[in-house]
């Protein structure tokens, strides 16, 4: 038995058998047809196949971006799906990633295209951390072991199931929440909630844990962190449940070839649509640009988001993109 695998006693049963955790609503394509498509995703890759798997430059020099001003609410893209958020009071992380690779091994697996925005040398005191869920693109541990030796009182609130794997890396005291489950941390409520995707760090415990976002409401402004996530109606019932977000950080990137990705990860329009069905006030886009997970070239989720964007009559200033490293006022 995989000394990764974790236990769950209690779950919702609306997502959880007994066992494994599941997504309530159909795949959005046969079994069959994934796995065929998984099997050539992964042949082009090998293979730099230029028309299924499009070349990324091999490293992209960050432009230099002066830091959060103190006191100014704030969101600066650090790579990927980490983001620091500066509140009056509260500082956080989302999905901290700061390492080389998104991978179980430092030699191989995904490696980053540009440095992180900040370092975690240079950020400020981190009060919270959101973690969505245990992919290696998301849980990275090393990030989250030198963050919790920079600031020993930094709280992690995560998804159902991976406080016990976070305690055998030395990382204890997590709080963790199945989805509509809530906590209070430094005077912020943080309701976990649902997603469309799957968790693994190994090849023996797929969906022994859960996935995530999260709502944050911190003195009646209400921030939405996607985590992870293929298109769901529970955007809509997030909104019907929790309220209009006024600002959401949203994935637009890892989506191509959709017969292998559109359970789990959004395209632009889909993230436009999710944007819509949230009634957000406005939203930045994530998870692209940093490491390459799937086929499409590194700036079509931009240029994509551009073309939904416009489609859907949304102003540019109400759904946009940063720079890594840059920040963006609240």
């Amino acid at each position: 038995m995989s000394p990764n695998i974790m236990w769950v006693d209690k779950a919702d049963p609306s997502h959880f058998d007994g066992d494994r955790f599941f997504n309530p609503e159909p795949a959005r394509h046969p079994d069959k047809t994934r796995r065929s498509g998984f099997l050539k995703l992964l042949q082009a890759r090998l293979r730099r196949d230029q028309v299924a798997w499009a070349p990324w430059p091999a490293f992209i020099e960050n432009t230099a971006y002066p830091p959060p001003e103190p006191g100014t609410p704030s969101v600066t893209w650090i790579g990927h799906s980490s983001f620091l958020l500066c509140l009056e009071g509260l500082t956080l992380l989302t999905d901290p990633v700061f390492s080389e690779r998104c991978s179980p091994v430092g030699f191989a697996g995904p490696k980053r295209v540009r440095p992180p925005g900040l370092s975690i040398e240079a950020l400020p005191k981190i009060d919270l951390i959101l973690l969505s869920h245990n992919h290696y693109d998301h849980m990275d541990i090393p990030s989250l072991r030198l963050i919790r030796q920079r600031f020993p009182a930094v709280h992690i609130v995560t998804s159902l199931g991976n406080r016990a794997f976070l305690m055998r890396q030395r990382l204890p005291g997590a709080t963790e929440l199945d989805w509509w489950g809530t906590t209070t941390v430094h005077g912020a409520h943080i309701t976990a909630t649902p997603a469309r995707h799957f968790a693994a760090r190994t090849l023996w415990d797929r969906n022994k844990t859960l996935w995530a976002g999260f709502m944050l409401n911190h003195h009646g402004r209400k921030i939405y962190f996607a985590g992870d996530s293929g298109y769901t109606r529970f955007f809509s019932e997030i909104h019907h449940r929790l309220g209009a977000p006024d600002f959401a950080l949203l994935p637009i990137g890892a989506y191509e070839p959709r017969e292998v990705m559109a359970t789990v990860h959004m395209d632009p329009r889909e993230a436009v649509q999710a944007f819509k069905d949230l009634r957000a006030q406005r939203a930045v886009g994530m998870h692209f640009g940093t490491f390459q997970l799937t086929g499409e070239p590194i700036d079509a989720p931009v240029a994509e988001l551009a073309v939904a964007r416009e489609a859907a009559d949304i102003l540019p200033e109400r759904f946009f993109t940063l720079d890594v490293g840059q920040t963006a006022q609240l």
